[in-house]
């Protein structure tokens, strides 16, 4: 077999074998009126955080565009949102994504965690 054939058959499976790629179209209806704590919806954000990554710029957005675009943070601190993401699908592990905000309440850094 030749050798970048099979190194790409590897590289597929490898990333087969860590998960299942978030797939759902992002909808900011959905994801504010979500509710996480029912079966349904445990990993409903985390499906949808690619595609609201890839279409929506959320850097250089302002804390009311934000809060616009997905609602009234789980948490936060002065210059920091939080929103829980729900399960990973990798066992147990849940997600969350921070958005970090200068001191003009502009967007500058996004950071989504496992854990």
């Amino acid at each position: 077999m030749n050798k970048r054939i099979f190194a790409f058959l590897m590289i597929i499976g490898f990333l087969n074998s860590c998960g299942k790629i978030s797939h759902k179209k992002f909808d900011s209806e959905i994801w504010k009126n979500s509710n996480l704590n029912t079966e349904e919806n445990w990993d409903l954000r985390w499906q949808m955080m690619n595609d609201l990554r890839n279409k929506n710029n959320l850097i250089g957005m302002t804390k009311i565009e934000i809060e616009n675009l997905l609602g009234k943070p789980d948490e936060n601190s002065k210059t920091v949102y939080f929103y829980y993401l729900g399960y990973t699908e990798k066992g147990i592990n849940t997600g969350r994504l921070s958005i970090t905000f200068n001191t003009n309440n502009i967007v500058t850094k996004i950071n989504v965690t496992q854990g």
